[in-house]
């Protein structure tokens, strides 16, 4: 028997009886529940499930509508996205000022590789928005004078732009659990630097200030916990004596135009999967196909031994 997999989200204010509501409505509608995970951060409440929806005994809308109501009556948020409603893959790109990851975005989508749309560019200043009217995408800017978006606005931007996956392209905000919550698993962000070192701010700096020899970046999926979520995809590159820490973003930002782009391919093409806080590779997902970290090519340039052992000296010889 085939199985419909739904994916359901509750956010808003923890309370009592939160998770009792909602699973008694969908087991009155013969509708199994595969997965379920829940979480409070800085009183949000969050509840994730995917459920089986094939032999539910109601409509798709009637289930929306039921589920609407009672979000309306628990005073929570709840959305839920059908099977059918994945593969709009419409793409919310979240920038700052920094414009190199949003014009790769904006070229592979131009040259028919990106795999998805891109419906809509949000940024908390509005540097980049002649960039967007370029490629004739929407732009709003929701940040005050200092840049301090309205995140209210922002969820209702996303609502309206049926937002599928969001990307950070150097968006440089950190999302509240309000966000977070309720796009779990579909926001991917590139941070500038080999996670899990050098989290936060100025990443290159702190990787100059510590006199890193290989440095890198590093695309993975947003978290509540700032530049710890599970990570995608990673490139590194060399930092010779005296380089500059300008000269390090230099021999950076290409490397985070590509990483992020692998990511979102990575994603759209269903190829891996989060699971205890870190992403696998799905087992229908060929590995070739994709780049996870360096190229093959240095596997060659790699020494092959010693390793630990007792190794080739000391081995008994042969009769």
């Amino acid at each position: 028997m085939s199985r419909e997999y739904t994916e359901i989200t509750v956010v808003g204010e923890d309370d009592t009886g939160l998770i009792a509501r909602v699973t008694t409505l969908l087991f009155e509608r013969d509708i199994n529940i595969e997965d379920l995970d829940q979480a409070v951060r800085d009183r949000v409440f969050r509840m994730t499930m995917t459920v089986d929806t094939a032999e539910m005994t109601c409509s798709q809308a009637e289930l929306r509508e039921a589920l609407s109501g009672l979000g309306e009556e628990l005073g929570v948020d709840i959305q839920v996205r059908f099977p059918a409603d994945r593969e709009t893959r419409t793409i919310a790109v979240l920038v700052t000022k920094e414009s190199h990851c949003l014009e790769a975005l904006f070229e592979a989508w131009a040259d028919g590789e990106l795999g998805a749309d891109i419906s809509v560019i949000i940024g908390n200043h509005d540097d980049l928005e002649p960039l967007a009217e370029h490629y004739g995408v929407d732009f709003h800017d929701i940040g005050d004078e200092k840049g301090n978006p309205d995140e209210e606005r922002l969820l209702d931007l996303l609502a309206e732009y049926d937002t599928d996956l969001i990307v950070l392209a150097r968006y440089m905000r950190i999302l509240s659990p309000n966000v977070v919550f309720r796009y779990e698993d579909r926001i991917i962000n590139v941070h500038p630097s080999l996670l899990p070192a050098f989290p936060g701010a100025e990443a290159y700096r702190q990787a100059r200030d510590e006199g890193v020899r290989i440095a890198g970046v590093t695309a993975h999926y947003v978290t509540t916990d700032l530049d710890q979520g599970p990570i995608i995809t990673q490139r590194a590159f060399d930092v010779p004596p005296g380089t500059t820490v300008e000269e390090i973003e230099r021999r950076g930002q290409p490397l985070e135009a590509e990483a992020i782009l692998e990511a979102v391919r990575l994603h759209l093409d269903k190829a891996v999967s989060v699971y205890h806080g870190r992403t696998e590779l799905r087992d229908d997902a060929d590995a070739d196909e994709y780049r996870f970290g360096l190229p093959d090519s240095v596997s060659g340039l790699l020494p092959d031994r010693p390793i630990d052992g007792l190794g080739e000296a000391v081995a008994e010889p042969d009769d």
